[in-house]
């Protein structure tokens, strides 16, 4: 089910939206989300179409429309109703024809300012109203171009043209966006799709919609993808065949120095760009693997080639074999300790597609075709490794699992697990939330499910009011060793009910599983809670298909059953337990 959606015209999805949505939302343990859409046009049919993709990406979601034209007041100066249904997130669905203060014409630069800090105004108002009301995260559209240019190509550049005033109010929307408020980037969208398809008169007059069914179905796969992105669901593993995918012909026919790599012909151009376009991906946080049936050694060589832009050292997990792929993508699980439902496969073959997406529940299987030159085009449309932030973890996401690697095979050169802990001269910064990391700390709140007690996930703006609250322990521990600097990687939310303290969140990244970081954070909780005169600890372990490895912490812990997956730990015999890790001051 995973490309029938975005296989199907709008038109379509929109008559048979009712029967798509009775089969999508029969899928088990789909998530409730609460939308607001706020907007200056007729809302229903982006929010017909969002319906449908976030019912395939796992969500239910119930949704609030504004009554036409009263984005602004109901977000303002009436949000009774808004406030009352409580919105998990408000999308504001405004446009081009929502700017209020375009310049004059004959404009100099200052007038052109002024205008600039006029609207913006405007929309700051709309912002704050919802942070202080709703909390809740906030998407807000930029600005498609104006459909007319009146001063033709000056319109893009004099102080006074609405083209070069629309492109500067943009980026003022990207100078003021924050942790609670994401920009979605409809400029972008509507450049893509063409402004002719974008708008149509005919439908604005008649209906009061402002984008063509072509326009508005792109606007609800873009917010699909941020929406999946804001509650940790984006992918994070590309998953790569070899012959013809990364590169034209058969290494093990043609061998290493006759594959089709380079800048010679067009098709090894194409080869090359999309090279380009992975490793660009690898650099911005998102895990590269290969699967491919070849002779290892063989399928190695390839990556020696002298035209070749990805390097073994760029690939975090390796599969060359001749065992059926839904196998080798397993054991690239298994390695990088990370669910398939994070994977996006991508092979030339249709039947080797076929047959994942058939073995493999939750893996992405997009249908790339035969031609290079479209590869990086289909994977990018399809908006899989969305990101809302841009953390230093995940631009060095992918050198860490190279580095996990190195420590694997170090851990094989010592008599005792524990010689090894100590040789990784591991020390860490645990520490209260930090304005710094808030943007890291929700992403791992969102997106960690294996080494999670209680999968709880929280907003940006319930991070922010978490960290400010007296009676409330937030911890973050960053971990580094020898061979590298893993950044933040454990979370803890722990909540004073008199001299108890409800441990509400507890997780931890999968990349530092059996480091004993768990240790490490248990003592520093203990400490700060002995400060507030807590004298006991609870915690609650909720079971979910992914985290049955943590089941038995807390026994392990010395924390003691108090009743069905509630436990409780006495602080007054408590003693350190971490051995292994330097804590830095």
């Amino acid at each position: 089910m995973s490309t029938t959606l975005s296989t199907l015209p709008p038109e379509d999805l929109l008559i048979k939206r009712r029967g798509l949505r009775r089969r999508l939302s029969a899928a088990p343990n789909l998530r409730p989300i609460r939308i607001a859409t706020l907007g200056s046009s007729t809302t229903q049919e982006v929010a017909d179409l969002l319906d449908l993709y976030l019912l395939e990406s796992g969500f239910l979601p119930t949704f609030h429309q504004s009554d036409y034209g009263r984005y602004e007041a109901d977000a303002v100066h009436t949000p009774e109703s808004l406030i009352a249904f409580a919105p998990d997130l408000v999308y504001l669905h405004t446009s081009v024809r929502d700017i209020q203060s375009f310049p004059p014409l004959d404009a100099t630069e200052p007038i052109l300012a002024d205008h600039i800090q006029t609207e913006l105004a405007r929309y700051q108002q709309i912002w704050t109203s919802l942070a202080e009301r709703i909390g809740c995260t906030i998407l807000q559209n930029n600005f498609e171009p104006p459909q007319t240019t009146l001063l033709g190509n000056l319109d893009a550049t004099l102080p006074g043209g609405p083209t070069r005033f629309v492109n500067e109010l943009n980026l003022a929307f990207a100078h003021a966006a924050t942790g609670k408020l994401h920009i979605h980037d409809i400029a972008t969208i509507a450049a893509r799709i063409g402004l002719d398809h974008w708008f149509d008169p005919q439908r604005w007059f008649r209906s009061k919609i402002h984008t063509t069914p072509t326009g508005s179905n792109a606007l609800a796969q873009s917010l699909a993808a941020v929406i999946r992105a804001v509650y940790g669901r984006s992918r994070k593993v590309l998953v790569l065949d070899l012959d013809n995918t990364l590169w034209g012909g058969v290494i093990g026919d043609d061998g290493p120095d006759h594959i089709v790599l380079g800048r010679e012909t067009p098709l090894a151009e194409a080869f090359t760009a999309f090279q380009q376009y992975c490793l660009a991906l690898r650099n911005r946080g998102v895990l590269l693997a290969v699967c491919s049936k070849n002779d290892a050694e063989t399928a190695r060589q390839g990556f020696a080639h002298p035209d070749s832009i990805l390097k073994l050292t760029d690939i975090a997990s390796f599969q060359a074999n001749w065992l059926p792929k839904p196998d080798n993508i397993a054991a690239i699980a298994r390695e990088l300790n990370l669910g398939p439902d994070s994977f996006v496969f991508v092979d030339d073959n249709p039947a080797e597609r076929a047959l994942v997406a058939a073995q493999i529940p939750g893996i992405a299987v997009p249908d790339i075709g035969t031609d290079p030159a479209d590869y990086p085009h289909i994977l990018d449309r399809a908006r899989f490794f969305e990101p809302v932030a841009l953390s230093r973890e995940d631009l060095t996401r992918a050198s860490a699992y190279r580095q996990n690697t190195e420590r694997t095979a170090a851990s094989t050169t010592f008599a005792n697990y524990g010689q090894y802990l100590d040789s990784l001269e591991m020390s860490a910064e645990i520490a209260p939330f930090k304005s710094l990391y808030l943007d890291r700390i929700a992403q791992l709140t969102n997106k960690t499910n294996q080494f999670n007690l209680t999968t709880r996930r929280y907003t940006l703006a319930e991070i922010e009011c978490a960290a400010s609250d007296p009676a409330t322990i937030a911890l973050y521990g960053k971990l580094t060793d020898r061979f590298g600097d893993n950044g933040l990687v454990s979370v803890i939310l722990a909540r004073k009910q008199g001299t108890e303290l409800d441990i509400d969140l507890w997780l931890m990244s999968c990349r530092v599983l059996k480091r004993t970081m768990e240790h490490a954070m248990l003592d520093a909780l203990v400490a700060h809670a002995r400060n507030l005169g807590v004298t006991r600890l609870r915690g609650t372990y909720i079971p979910t298909a992914k985290n049955a490895m943590v089941a038995d912490l807390y026994p392990d812990l010395g924390f003691q059953q108090a009743e069905g997956n509630t436990y409780t730990l006495d602080l007054a015999e408590y003693a350190p337990r971490n051995i292994h890790i330097r804590i830095n001051p």
